[in-house]
């Protein structure tokens, strides 16, 4: 029986992936290459360069007009989803560093979605708990500090309207998953994981998209 991974993602199937998705537009690349090379030791916290496409395709396919993004680093994933809502939608952007959203200020304001996305800066959590307690949001991106997934997500699924949607990125980090003795953001991120799967609130798929992305819907 086949496992269904045959299929080895080399740089150049990579590439060939990247090549028939959506491109990123002119504003998109430019602050990508910025937090490159401006932030090259962080970089790497950035979303991968398909899940901008990716999450802007989920905004779009539910009809979303509130998104709540937990992390939001230099902006490049909350600038694709600010994109894809419609004029009256707004994106509430947690983030705890006014230097590395400085970027993403400005490039929302050059894509013209600035009056879309609302920063908040301060412990997501606090952030999280202060919106209304009913459900309102349609659309959340998590993808931030991983001891704090499971609070996170205890914190948005109430929150969630009905068929609204959670992405958990970074799920399979780095492979630490399957670790029996991991530790740290590893461990963290198995015991998010598991509650993810047990929650009967939701029904989730994980897929092998960039580090690892979660699916999970409101039932």
């Amino acid at each position: 029986m086949s496992k269904g991974n045959s299929t080895k993602i080399t740089d150049e199937l990579y590439d060939y992936i990247l090549a028939h998705n959506p491109p990123l537009d002119a504003v998109q690349r430019e602050l990508v290459e910025t937090t490159y090379a401006r932030l090259p030791d962080r970089a790497g916290m950035q979303s991968a360069e398909e899940q901008g496409p990716l999450l802007a395709f989920l905004v779009r396919l539910i009809g979303a007009r509130h998104i709540v993004e937990v992390g939001t680093f230099t902006g490049f994933s909350a600038l694709a989803m600010a994109q894809a809502l419609p004029e009256d939608g707004r994106l509430i952007a947690c983030d705890i560093s006014e230097e590395w959203t400085a970027y993403g200020r400005e490039a929302w304001a050059k894509a013209g979605v600035a009056d879309r996305v609302e920063l908040r800066i301060g412990p997501a959590l606090d952030t999280l708990r202060a919106m209304p307690a009913e459900p309102h949001i349609d659309f959340a991106y998590l993808d931030a500090d991983k001891a704090n997934y499971v609070p996170y997500w205890e914190e948005l699924v109430p929150r969630m309207r009905q068929g609204g949607v959670i992405a958990a990125d970074n799920v399979l980090y780095g492979g630490g998953v399957v670790d029996p003795g991991a530790t740290g953001g590893a461990a963290a991120i198995k015991e998010f994981n598991d509650r993810v799967t047990a929650d009967a609130r939701m029904e989730s798929v994980m897929l092998p998209v960039a580090d690892g992305l979660t699916l999970s819907r409101k039932r």
